[in-house]
């Protein structure tokens, strides 16, 4: 399986300055491909969840067009 991950500009220091990731991965959940992508540009991770693994305030995570926070 593929996961598609658009990256926002204050986080392409971190890939590369890629602004479209695809990872060969499989997630049953966004935590899941969220370390996917860690695993492959540390830091990115760190910048979008705190230390308990919740969502940084600031930040939005859509899958697909839905919001995860909804």
């Amino acid at each position: 399986m593929s996961l598609v991950f658009h990256i926002p500009g204050y986080l392409r220091s971190f890939t590369g300055g890629r602004s479209r990731i695809e990872v060969l991965a499989t997630a049953t959940n966004v935590g899941e491909a969220l370390d996917a992508l860690g695993a492959l540009y540390p830091g990115v991770r760190d910048r979008v969840l705190i230390e308990e693994g919740r969502v940084r305030p600031h930040v939005n995570i859509f899958v697909g067009k839905d919001s995860i926070r909804f």
